[in-house]
């Protein structure tokens, strides 16, 4: 295989490359101290992290990003709802709302999946919109069936004077599940770092005495570990993160979802992703149940997004009713193209880069507004610009990728090689 050239690497990761330099550009900018942004991206990633990594079965199945993970959350929402009308607290009530989470999203994601597979090629724009047509139905229910058809009789789930579901689900009230994951298990940065690396380090042995990665991936990895030990050992860097306490059971549950996206590559099912992904009309002729595994894939990604959403309300410990759903595909998808990903291709590491990337800027962006325009509230609009911006580049980038490789006999061979 070819390697590529200086100009290649950089069109590929164009968006990752500004947003590095954006994010630092932000940062000098805010006047945030480095403690302080630790603190809050270690939070943000804990929140965010496991709803981006459930983008990924879709993209490698050639179905682009799910934007209809927003019903994944949906799912989540209502059974949030239900843990609070039977007053389920703390972890237990955490589990049971992911028990419930899961059949309500796995019926959702098979009728997104049937319904993708109707419009084929079309799948990114046709699972937004069916987002949209899903939050109609959604305000239908919470605000008409909900406390109407169906009583709820906890105390501030009800509007007042009216019915419906109220604006806001408070989850930290002694019925409530927030921090139920994240207080499990609660260290400082450094034994937490310690924990991880040594966890890290034996699983990445264990993949590669089973042949699942190669010795050079095995040695990356390792160097990065001892490079993060040493690194914490400097007063300098310790006391940059020394506000900061990270949920381990959390960053656990996201470390198992990264093992489970590798792991499920390596099975036929995730063969037959990959086949599909790669060209439908060649996985036809091998055998591959096409449209079976597309809903399989659309599946995954909807239930593993509403557990997501989950820990991401959890760690919130409130949720706007009609609106904490309504970002999540969006955002979502943005960070994992800002972290190197296409709209056909993506990993673990570029879902966790861009998360972590992405929710950076969240953090400065404001600060940097305030003190470029005077407005704290120009960061906030910048956000939104961002997201959409992001999006729009990734999708201008594939196309003229794939405009590119059609026209370069050798881009097409090492496109062939690099899937081979």
């Amino acid at each position: 295989m070819a390697k590529k050239t200086f100009g290649e690497w950089m069109r590929q990761n164009i968006v990752t490359v500004v947003f590095i330099i954006l994010c630092a550009l932000c940062f000098f900018l805010s006047g945030e101290t480095p403690a302080y942004v630790a603190m809050e991206l270690i939070d943000r990633l804990a929140r965010n992290a496991f709803i981006v990594l459930s983008l990924i079965i879709p993209i490698v199945a050639g179905m682009g990003i799910n934007f209809a993970i927003t019903i994944g959350a949906m799912a989540a929402q209502i059974a949030i709802l239900w843990v609070l009308e039977w007053q389920i607290p703390g972890i237990g009530g955490f589990l049971v709302a992911a028990l419930m989470t899961i059949p309500i999203a796995t019926l959702f994601g098979f009728l997104i999946g049937k319904l993708l597979n109707k419009m084929k090629g079309q799948e990114m724009i046709g699972s937004m919109i069916l987002g949209y047509f899903a939050n109609g139905l959604y305000q239908l229910l919470f605000l008409f069936i909900f406390g109407n058809l169906i009583p709820l009789h906890t105390d501030g789930l009800v509007i007042q004077g009216s019915t419906g579901v109220a604006n806001t689900m408070d989850l930290s009230g002694p019925n409530g599940i927030r921090k139920a994951l994240d207080n499990l298990i609660s260290l400082e940065f450094k034994p937490a770092l310690y924990l991880f690396a040594g966890i890290i380090a034996v699983v990445m042995i264990i993949l590669y005495a089973r042949k699942s990665i190669r010795l050079r991936r095995l040695i990356v990895v390792l160097a990065v570990l001892a490079a993060c030990v040493i690194a914490v050992q400097f007063p300098a860097v310790s006391d940059i993160f020394r506000l900061v306490r990270v949920p381990v059971v959390t960053f656990a549950v996201v470390g198992v979802l990264c093992l489970f996206n590798i792991m499920i590559m390596k099975t036929r099912l995730g063969q037959q992703f990959r086949a599909v992904g790669q060209n439908r009309v060649v996985a036809n002729a091998a055998g591959i149940n096409v449209d079976r595994t597309r809903v399989i894939a659309i599946i995954f990604s909807t239930v593993l997004a509403g557990l997501g959403h989950l820990i991401f309300a959890q760690n919130l410990g409130a949720l706007q009713t009609y609106g904490a759903h309504e970002q999540v595909g969006l955002y979502a998808g943005a960070a994992i193209l800002v972290g190197g990903a296409s709209i056909v291709k993506a990993s673990n590491g570029q879902a966790l880069l861009g998360c972590l990337l992405f929710h950076l800027l969240f953090i400065v962006v404001s600060g940097a507004g305030r003190t470029v325009f005077g407005d704290a509230a120009i960061g906030e609009y910048f956000r939104v610009f961002i997201s959409y911006g992001v999006i729009a580049v990734a999708l201008v980038m594939h196309a003229w990728s794939s405009t590119t490789k059609r026209k370069d006999p050798e881009a097409q061979l090492r496109a062939a090689s690099e899937k081979a």
